[in-house]
């Protein structure tokens, strides 16, 4: 939360927006010792300078990670989504509301890091944020492909493959206080226009006529 306060509050409100999304907390939840009350209370502060401007401003709660590889943070994320909603009700904020989302407990919805969301996790997140803000759009639910069954064998070496790749280079990295952001940039650093005139919210269609699913 306090990168994006450093690094990201003031250019936001340089653009004077009329809508402001935040999601933030995950990361910090997840280290040892994070704080869902103290975190709640940073970011109350940072709402309310937000939403001073008169945007509206949209909060992404915590999904629910009981089914995940984060599902010992359950806790955490279920007080500081509670938390949350107190903040949005200070400040009449919105809350996209991750944690009601159930599609999001299937494995498909989550990157192969299991920290992230996947492009179908992405596209199911998108329409229902434009559902709370009443929005209509052209976005059709999409549904996770049927799997064939595994074995006990085979998704225990898909373990073992995931602790490998990206659990064990994470511990690293939070003993050498790093990032796995560090050294990557933003896919669109600098604001501009996402939708080309006439589009229609939802459609998946860039500025060019271009269609990116993951957006």
């Amino acid at each position: 939360l306090q990168q994006i306060v450093d690094q990201q509050l003031a250019p936001c409100l340089a653009l004077k927006p009329d809508l402001i999304t935040l999601s933030a907390g995950g990361n910090d939840l997840i280290r040892p010792g994070g704080d869902p009350d103290a975190l709640a209370e940073k970011l109350d502060s940072v709402v309310q300078i937000l939403a001073m401007g008169g945007a509206t401003v949209v909060l992404f709660n915590g999904p629910d990670t009981g089914s995940s590889v984060l599902g010992r943070i359950r806790s955490k994320v279920a007080i500081y989504n509670e938390n949350l909603r107190t903040v949005a009700a200070r400040h009449d904020a919105i809350i996209a509301d991750m944690w009601s989302l159930k599609q999001l407990n299937d494995p498909q919805m989550w990157d192969e890091d299991r920290l992230h969301f996947s492009p179908l996790g992405h596209h199911t997140i998108a329409a229902m944020v434009l559902d709370s803000l009443n929005v209509n759009h052209t976005l059709e639910p999409r549904h996770p492909k049927p799997l064939p069954a595994r074995t006990w064998r085979a998704a225990r070496t898909e373990d073992l493959v995931w602790a490998r790749e990206y659990f064990v280079p994470w511990v690293v990295r939070r003993l050498r206080h790093r990032s796995s952001g560090d050294g990557i940039t933003a896919k669109r650093p600098t604001p501009g226009p996402v939708f080309g005139s006439g589009v229609p919210l939802g459609s998946g269609e860039g500025p060019l006529g271009t269609t990116d699913a993951r957006r």
